[in-house]
């Protein structure tokens, strides 16, 4: 059992310690754009004017993504926070799987090139279409493409699901055209391949925490059975569909690719299928479709092939999501749960839906389990089934009320909530509404701050990365990128920013001081920061606290 040890000269916070993720609220420039800045937020504004606070890096290498050019995501950000450790994550696990040559001598990807070589079958690939890095890259896709061609697989189809999220909102030519040549050039007489179907990551696959299996079941129709609007090619159909619906790529309809009246690619008896996202949260559902049988109750899937089906990474260790995959995830370990769970700690997580996972899933490293179920209570808030643009408070009053409750009753000594508003809102591309909803966030932390004062607690008030603090795009020096239109380009992705971390603790806060900051800070270093508050040693494989215990 992993337990902590106990500080020599503070014996912590009396009362609850609680951890605020105001997913997606990060520190950006102070422009027209960013909606954290120009909402109306008195008490955070407050909080970073009167005590102790700091900046994290949210992004990259902070968070064991590849290189600083990539944005963090709310898994690998709640990884680290619960983790207290950088591990390396999806992007860099696939792409060094892809160079060194792993993958393709992975005992998944032989039965999936097996599988088709002797059926003479089809070999299909579904993920987020884009280089956004978060879910998925590209170039990964293209080298198992190239890859299969090499193993002799003789057809490939394609399904591609429009981002517009972790990429610029209307992006999706940008990725199409330049794909649909690559085909071109490894298309031959003994290597069919093409794409044949896709739709917006927002309508169609990618639901997340059974929030909305109506997207799966949409999805299946499409990439499975063919159902859905025809068109000639995937460029002919972004254009038609953006020129008659005005979606952005996020939200547009579902499309399947068709010759002489016939869909080119709906999925079959011995066909092999490949999930390429890395990120797990978004694979989970469809896989479950693939992998399931008859027990399978979400939707009619009308009929389900025989195929062999498998994820790029397992996306979930304890539950076994897939059963087969091309690369092992990262092995999280030495947690924070784990520590505080050996030494009996008792917990409470609470969000809505849209991150209810991130602050026990992710949070506990990639583990859908609890480590004590008598020591750790998770509470999840249905999120609502509306855009959140036109609901941008989403359920950020019914999570204060059962937190009040959580901090009142004296039951728990650290709990964690998330508020997805500024992450979820933001990724909209609709400053009005993330405006609106970082202002419904902040009269929520008017509320919890008095109570925690009731309680003689704590809190440490962070973020997972930013989002709505850059919603324009900008160029290298920082401007505001401009339209056609004259109107600044909207933008529905992360952002490179750091994020705030506030310490308020009105009564301990003598015994200890924040450190000055050498610019290394990230989400990392809180978990150490937690347990020192809670009086505790942080365990020596975990990054440096962020406060110093005065002797």
């Amino acid at each position: 059992m992993k337990k902590l040890e106990k500080l020599k000269n503070f014996g912590g916070i009396e009362g609850p310690l609680v951890t605020i993720v105001m997913d997606g609220v990060g520190i950006g420039r102070q422009n027209e754009g960013n909606a954290v800045f120009l909402a109306s937020t008195p008490t955070l504004d407050m909080l970073m004017s009167d005590y102790p606070n700091t900046k994290l890096r949210a992004h990259g290498t902070a968070v064991g993504l590849p290189t600083d050019d990539d944005m963090g995501n709310s898994e690998v950000g709640h990884n680290a926070l619960g983790a207290g450790q950088v591990f390396a994550q999806g992007a860099k696990l696939v792409s060094n799987s892809i160079e060194s040559g792993k993958m393709f001598e992975n005992e998944t990807w032989k039965a999936l090139v097996s599988n088709v070589t002797e059926n003479q079958s089809t070999l299909h690939f579904i993920g987020l279409f884009s280089d956004g890095n978060v879910h998925s890259h590209i170039n990964h896709l293209k080298a198992m493409v190239e890859r299969a061609k090499k193993d002799n697989v003789k057809r490939v189809r394609i399904h591609i699901l429009l981002d517009g999220r972790d990429v610029g909102e209307t992006s999706g030519l940008d990725y199409i055209v330049p794909f649909e040549a690559f085909l071109d050039s490894l298309r031959s007489d003994d290597f069919d391949v093409c794409i044949a179907s896709g739709g917006g990551r927002m309508k169609i696959t990618m639901d997340r925490y059974e929030a909305n299996w109506a997207m799966v079941e949409l999805g299946w129709k499409t990439h499975v059975l063919g159902e859905g609007r025809y068109f000639g090619s995937a460029k002919e159909a972004y254009e038609t569909l953006r020129a008659e619906t005005g979606a952005i790529d996020q939200d547009l309809d579902p499309f399947v690719i068709a010759k002489n009246g016939k869909p080119v690619g709906t999925i079959e008896d011995n066909d092999s299928v490949v999930f390429y996202n890395f990120r797990g949260d978004r694979a989970i559902e469809i896989s479950r479709a693939f992998d399931s049988g008859i027990e399978f109750d979400k939707f009619d899937k009308v009929r389900s092939p025989k195929v062999i089906y498998a994820g790029m990474l397992e996306y979930d260790g304890d539950l076994h999501i897939p059963s087969k995959y091309l690369v092992n995830p990262p092995e999280i370990t030495n947690t924070m749960s784990e520590y505080m769970t050996g030494t009996n700690i008792k917990i409470a997580a609470i969000s809505e839906t849209q991150k209810y996972g991130h602050v026990t899933y992710f949070w506990n490293g990639n583990r859908s389990g609890k480590f004590s179920e008598e020591l750790e209570d998770y509470i999840e808030k249905p999120s609502d089934k509306v855009p959140f643009e036109q609901r941008p408070w989403m359920q950020c009053a019914e999570i204060t009320d059962k937190l009040i409750d959580l901090i009142s009753c004296g039951k728990y000594k650290y709990i964690r909530v998330n508020y997805p508003n500024g992450d979820m809102v933001g990724h909209t591309g609709n400053l009005m509404a993330t405006k609106i909803s970082v202002e419904a966030l902040d009269l929520q932390l008017a509320r919890i701050l008095p109570v925690i004062d009731a309680a003689k607690g704590a809190a440490i008030i962070t973020a997972d990365h930013g989002n709505a603090d850059e919603m324009f795009e900008l160029d290298k020096k920082g401007n505001i990128v401009y339209g056609k239109n004259g109107k600044p380009k909207a933008k529905t992705s992360h952002t490179l920013n750091p994020v705030p971390c506030i310490i308020y603790d009105n009564f301990s806060k003598d015994h200890y001081k924040i450190k000055e900051n050498d610019g290394t800070f990230g989400l990392s270093n809180v978990a150490a920061t937690t347990v020192n508050l809670l009086g505790y040693k942080a365990p020596d494989m975990w990054d440096a606290s962020l406060i110093e215990i005065k002797e």
